[in-house]
């Protein structure tokens, strides 16, 4: 397999995210990154495929907005299915593109369109991967845009989170430091305080 070459194209795709971190990057890019240090650490075997498939796990999102869906949460999760499929498409047709076989792209589509979680390893390490890049990067910034929400709805996105994640990625979120607040409401989640 032509892992640099497989992880050129993705990173080319990622650089034409119109959305950029402080630092100038793509913000794809940075959570292509980020996805994949974490599925380096959740995984039992993080193969060079799995690692490909999680810089792919948010590829070319930013043409599918939000705002095409209808609001509410029906919407979000028609939203959410549909960036499963384009992203996991995609993700085929780029590894097809570098030279990988037929068998590991479709390998890697299937857990870039989340199929099969809890019971497929490489799906559950993307999710497990997922849920930690939120907690270490995110979290703080979605409460701040979501400051409306009371504390328990807080409380229960973080539940919701943390029953996606394998007991071995929930062992890794534990580790990972939080401000107190954000620290707080997961220690609520977790242990159902």
């Amino acid at each position: 397999m032509s892992f640099a070459r497989a992880r050129k194209l993705i990173d080319a795709a990622h650089a034409g995210d119109p959305k950029k971190t402080a630092d100038g990057r793509p913000a794809e890019l940075v959570y292509a990154d980020r996805m994949e240090a974490w599925v380096v650490r959740a995984a039992a075997e993080p193969t060079d495929l799995l690692r490909l498939a999680a810089r792919c796990q948010h590829l070319e999102r930013w043409l599918v907005p939000r705002a095409t869906f209808p609001e509410g949460k029906a919407g979000y999760l028609k939203w959410r299915q549909s960036l499963y499929k384009k992203q996991a498409d995609r993700a085929r047709e780029l590894l097809l593109q570098a030279g990988v076989s037929a068998a590991d792209a479709d390998a890697a589509a299937t857990w870039v369109s989340k199929t099969a979680m809890k019971t497929n390893p490489g799906t559950q390490a993307l999710e497990d991967a997922a849920c930690l890049v939120f907690l270490e990067n995110e979290i703080g910034d979605f409460a701040a845009q979501h400051t409306e929400y009371p504390r328990e709805k807080f409380v229960e996105i973080i539940r919701k989170t943390w029953k996606k994640m394998s007991p071995r990625g929930q062992d890794l979120a534990k580790t990972i430091p939080l401000p107190p607040a954000i620290g707080a409401l997961v220690t609520e989640a977790i242990t159902g305080a």
